[in-house]
C-alpha cells in the first residue's frame, strides 16, 4: 500500500531538486523527508530517486511512479472539492499570490467583487512575483497564484496544475524626455540596441520578456541598472540613466516627470498573465468563486490601453 503523503513528498524532491529544499517547501527537516523517501521505495521495491551532482535526480521508474502521483493527487483535491461542496456552504479562507500589478489590476476589483457575490470567503493575499508564486501552489503554500509566463513556466498541459487565462499586457518604451527618439510616434526596440538599460532581475518574469524583446529585435541588452519596482525603473530613466520597457498596468499609478513613454513598433512585447490553481482544486466552493471573480475583473482591466482579456 503506498502512502499518499509520501507521493506529495516525493513530487516535491522533483519540483525542487534537492531533499533539502523539498524539506523546507514541506515544513519538514531533511532527514523526516529522506526518510519518507526511503519507505516510499521499499513500499514500491523499486529505486526512485539518485544522486546527480548536489541535487538529486528522479529515475526512470521514480518518472512512472510521478506520473501516477500527480493523477492521484489531482484526484484527492477534487474529493475534497466534491465533499465541501456536500458538507458547506462557500466560507473560509484562500490564499492567493499575485505579483504587485496583478494585485492592483485584478485581485483587488476582485476581492470587492467577492465581498458582495460571496461573503463567506476570506482573501489573504501575497505579493510574490510569477515564479514564486507558481512553486506556492504547489508546495500548498497558497491556494491560487497569479502569475505571468516565463522561461522555466510549468506548461500549460501540465498535469499538476490547471490555468485560468486572465489577460495580455502590452509594454511600452520608457525614454528620457531628452531622448533622440522621445518625440517618435512609435519606438522600434531594434533602435534601442546602444542604449544602456535599466529592468528587472534575472528571475523576474519580466527581465525575460524584455530580454526576449531585444532578442527578436536582433541584439542582447546592456543592463545597467537593475530593479524589481517599476517606480524605481521609470525614476532612473527620467534621470537619464536609460531605457527601460515597462508593463502598461505598471505605469498608470507611476510618476513619469522625466520620461515619454512610446509604444514598441517592431515587436510584440506582452506578458500573458494567467490564474492557476492545483489541477482538482478548480471545482472547490471557495475556489471556483475566486477564479470566476478574477476572470470578472480581467474582463473588464481597461483594454483600451492595450490591456485586456487575454
Amino acid at each position: 500500500m503506498i502512502d499518499v503523503r509520501r507521493l506529495r513528498i516525493l513530487r516535491a524532491v522533483a519540483d525542487h531538486g534537492t531533499v533539502t529544499a523539498a524539506a523546507a517547501a514541506l515544513y519538514l527537516t531533511p532527514s523526516a523527508v529522506s526518510q519518507q523517501l526511503a519507505a516510499l521505495e521499499s513500499e514500491t521495491g523499486q529505486r526512485l530517486l539518485e544522486r546527480n551532482g548536489r541535487g538529486i535526480r528522479i529515475t526512470a521508474t521514480g518518472e512512472i511512479l510521478l506520473v501516477h502521483a500527480n493523477a492521484i493527487l489531482a484526484q484527492l483535491e477534487r474529493a475534497e472539492a466534491e465533499l465541501a461542496a456536500y458538507t458547506s456552504g462557500a466560507a473560509g479562507e484562500v490564499t492567493i499570490a499575485s505579483f504587485a500589478t496583478g494585485i492592483a489590476l485584478v485581485l483587488a476589483p476582485a476581492i470587492t467583487e467577492l465581498a458582495i457575490s460571496a461573503p463567506g470567503i476570506r482573501i489573504r493575499v501575497r505579493d510574490a512575483e510569477g515564479d514564486e508564486s507558481l512553486p506556492m501552489v504547489l508546495d500548498g503554500e497558497a491556494d491560487v497564484a497569479v502569475a505571468v509566463e516565463y522561461r522555466g513556466a510549468p506548461r500549460e498541459d501540465d498535469e499538476r496544475l490547471v490555468r485560468v487565462p486572465l489577460y495580455s499586457e502590452a509594454f511600452d518604451a520608457v525614454l528620457p524626455v531628452g531622448h533622440r527618439l522621445a518625440g517618435a510616434g512609435k519606438v522600434r526596440v531594434a533602435d534601442l540596441a546602444d542604449e544602456p538599460w535599466i529592468g528587472p532581475y534575472p528571475g523576474n518574469p519580466c527581465h525575460d520578456v524584455v530580454v526576449l524583446a531585444c532578442e527578436y529585435a536582433g541584439f542582447q541588452p546592456r543592463l545597467q541598472h537593475s530593479s524589481d519596482d517599476f517606480r524605481a525603473v521609470v525614476a532612473l530613466a527620467g534621470a537619464g540613466a536609460g531605457v527601460a520597457l515597462v508593463p502598461r498596468s505598471a505605469l498608470r499609478a507611476t510618476e513619469l516627470t522625466g520620461v515619454v513613454v512610446r509604444p514598441v513598433d517592431d515587436v510584440t512585447v506582452t506578458r500573458r498573465v494567467f490564474a492557476t490553481v492545483r489541477r482538482g482544486a478548480e471545482e472547490h466552493p471557495l475556489i471556483r468563486p475566486v477564479l470566476e471573480a478574477l476572470r470578472s475583473a480581467a474582463e473588464t482591466a481597461v483594454p483600451a490601453d492595450g490591456v485586456g482579456p487575454g
